[in-house]
């Protein structure tokens, strides 16, 4: 969302617009031709396209206001156009770094086998970080291998669990979780929990992480969302159902799952080397 301040600087750097054009008008009477002339000017003042589109829309929010307070009659930016931003790729981990990072773990530490269930259970079940700290005891059911999440918007969904991450949580849950006392109420039915017995904070589990990628050697910005990500391309990589990926992750909308329809270049290389009838020597 945009602060008052923003909105302020983006109005502000209309009026630099209109300063440019050596006219006596007030933003609200700006036809659309002028407005995209101002698309074309920030343009050129050399912002990155997300600063632009910012640009823009805040200045599509102050017509809206002009629009709403019948200071106009009339949407002037109804078609102005962002500039396109590149989809970027999010960062993967390939299975082999999963390993690693799961195998930096020192299960004889205090808390080293709670650290390797929440790893685990991250690439297992494609978490956001919230949904990790905020997962319930009572919505954990291992014979059935699926979860209760409790997702964004307060949505909740089933997601499946695979065994190796039930395997984990249940020693967790025998030599460390059940023994300890929890006088916190709120915290009695939290899974994942500190020494102190109460629920881990999101900024704890980014710290575990960042620790034990450097303890496995990795050389790569890794967050908890690095492990959602790895979990939904390694899915769709192997042939899952992109639809089925879209509910484990609880995305509303499959246009955002479709991200991780990216194949690794060199493996296209290598399909179009072997099986194009051209491409035989």
């Amino acid at each position: 969302m945009h602060s008052i301040e923003a909105y302020i600087r983006d109005v502000g750097k209309l009026m630099e617009y209109v300063f440019t054009l050596k006219i006596d008008l007030p933003p609200d009477q700006l036809s659309a031709d002028q407005l995209t002339g101002f698309v074309y000017f920030i343009n050129d003042l050399g912002l990155e396209a997300r600063s632009q589109a910012r640009i823009i829309s805040g200045i599509r929010a102050f017509y809206r206001f002009l629009l709403l307070e019948d200071i106009i009659h009339e949407d002037p930016t109804a078609l102005l156009e962002s500039p396109k931003l590149k989809r970027t790729l999010p960062d993967v981990l390939s299975f082999e770094e999963i390993e690693q990072i799961l195998s930096s773990v020192d299960l004889s530490e205090p808390n080293g086998q709670r650290n390797r269930a929440i790893f685990e259970t991250l690439y297992a079940c494609g978490l956001r970080v919230s949904e990790l700290v905020t997962l319930k005891l009572s919505n954990y059911f291992p014979e059935q291998q699926f979860m209760k999440v409790l997702g964004k918007n307060n949505k909740e969904r089933l997601v499946p669990i695979g065994p190796s991450a039930i395997k984990q949580i249940e020693v967790y849950l025998t030599t460390e979780r059940n023994k300890m006392h929890i006088s916190d109420k709120n915290s009695q039915d939290t899974l994942f929990l500190n020494r102190r017995g109460k629920g881990l904070t999101r900024v704890m589990i980014f710290t575990l992480i960042k620790k034990h990628t450097a303890l496995a050697g990795i050389n790569k910005n890794v967050s908890p969302h690095t492990f959602r990500h790895s979990f939904a391309t390694h899915l769709v990589e192997g042939g899952a159902d992109l639809r089925a990926v879209q509910e484990m992750l609880g995305h509303e909308s499959i246009l955002t799952t479709e991200i991780y329809t990216h194949v690794d270049r060199n493996y296209l290389k290598e399909t179009l080397l072997k099986f194009h009838p051209l491409s035989r020597s």
